[in-house]
């Protein structure tokens, strides 16, 4: 039975770059079936063979979309079984103004049809700043979302949200279906990566936030920790399987 929480590869990079196959292993040891990539295109090979070989499927992963060569992105997700591919950063001075924040929101409409030609749909993933620029008394992403072409979707990291200054829950209600990924961390919300702990053990909201989006997939990832990374994963994984069970 799959269930329903993947986790973020990027958090297991230092794991990955030395071991990719027995690295995805002792993910699915743990209980994890879903994982998102992050970094594939590159060894979209290794990881046709190593996921299956691991009992993993990916349903999302992240690539860079706005200004690449969009083609090679897509032919290694299609290759992976991948559905939704997600843009994890647009950079932060391009959040300033409705304008700009309207023109990011265009350029997904091209993106859009191009992953549809190949059976896919894109996102996008906010960090702390598109919460943290506020237009005319609204938060840049959810002007973003309501420029956003049909389609599109939201990959809402609630940690980063909160950072950013909003109430995690409360805006994924607001964004609705269009929010379709989290990712769920936790930790002090501070902007020190290394400051994350396991989902559970900090101070997120997290049952609300579950709560506020049943459609979404949750995705667990750690952009850094001081403790042992997989034995984070371990525990996040029993803390959300025992609030989404």
């Amino acid at each position: 039975m799959t269930s329903p929480i993947s986790v973020q590869l990027y958090t297991v990079r230092d794991a990955i770059a030395a071991d990719l196959p027995g690295t995805l292993q002792r993910l699915a040891d743990i209980g994890y079936t879903q994982v998102e990539p992050w970094g594939f295109v590159e060894r979209v090979e290794e990881y046709a063979e190593a996921l299956p070989a691991a009992g993993l499927t990916a349903p999302s992963a992240h690539a860079k979309l706005v200004g690449q060569d969009l083609e090679p992105i897509f032919a290694a997700a299609v290759r992976l079984g991948v559905g939704t591919v997600i843009d994890p950063h647009i950079d932060e001075t391009r959040w300033v103004t409705r304008e700009d924040v309207e023109a990011i929101a265009a350029e997904f409409v091209a993106i859009s049809d191009a992953a549809a030609a190949h059976g896919l749909s894109v996102g996008y993933h906010n960090h702390e700043f598109e919460l943290e620029s506020v237009i005319d008394g609204t938060p840049a992403l959810e002007i973003f979302a309501a420029a956003l072409p049909a389609g599109v979707v939201l990959e809402v990291d609630t940690y980063w949200v909160e950072v950013g200054g909003v109430d995690a829950a409360e805006l994924i209600a607001r964004l609705g279906d269009q929010v379709q990924f989290l990712h769920v961390k936790d930790g002090p919300k501070s902007k020190d990566d290394s400051e994350q702990v396991a989902v559970g053990k900090g101070v997120m909201p997290v049952r609300d936030i579950l709560r506020a989006a049943p459609q979404a997939l949750a995705v667990v990832e750690l952009d850094d920790t001081r403790g042992d990374v997989f034995t984070a994963l371990t525990d996040s994984y029993e803390f959300l399987q025992g609030v989404r069970a």
